[in-house]
């Protein structure tokens, strides 16, 4: 657990959950780069709201908005694969032991290069049919199930080192990274 606020919401329209976490990505980003302030606690924080926000994605957004059709297979697995791209990434980031290294910068610049392709296609993608084909109750029940499982994610330290690595190879024993990254 990280004494960064992560954020706690509760309920909400699914969609606006979504930005707001993807706000928090950008933030702790900032801060990652940012070399007077405690670059460790912004990785470590960064790393507990990526897999959390990923996984209640993954678990419980990216199917509902397939049954709802607002999107399609490809979006869904896409979500999936850029999910565990980032997360191979963090986890180099990660597995460096300072944060005023060659080595720390260059591992959070593909981090970063990762993460804001992710978010501008995910926005363009998955949020804006989600606005456009799935109601408001929907969104509001939606919202509240990824906020639950989300929290209970962050509760549960999901974003520890060991964690990430033991997802990056089960995303890589599912084929959704490439053997030569």
């Amino acid at each position: 657990m990280t004494a960064i606020d992560l954020g706690r919401p509760v309920q909400g329209d699914v969609v606006e959950l979504i930005l707001e976490d993807h706000r928090r990505f950008e933030d702790l980003m900032r801060t990652m780069r940012d070399a007077t302030a405690d670059r460790d606690a912004a990785r470590r924080a960064f790393s507990e709201l990526h897999v959390a926000h990923a996984l209640a994605e993954e678990e419980l957004v990216y199917p509902k908005l397939r049954r709802k059709r607002a999107i399609g297979e490809h979006e869904e697995e896409h979500g999936h694969e850029e999910h565990a791209e980032g997360n191979e990434a963090l986890l180099a980031l990660l597995e460096l032991s300072g944060t005023d290294t060659q080595a720390y910068d260059d591992a959070l610049e593909k981090l970063a290069e990762l993460i804001n392709h992710h978010l501008t296609e995910e926005e363009l993608t998955i949020l804006n049919p989600a606005r456009e084909e799935v109601g408001d109750q929907v969104r509001a029940e939606l919202g509240a199930a990824f906020a639950e499982r989300r929290n209970e994610l962050l509760d549960q330290g999901c974003g520890s080192e060991a964690q990430v690595r033991k997802i990056v190879e089960e995303a890589r024993g599912e084929g959704l990274l490439d053997d030569e990254d």
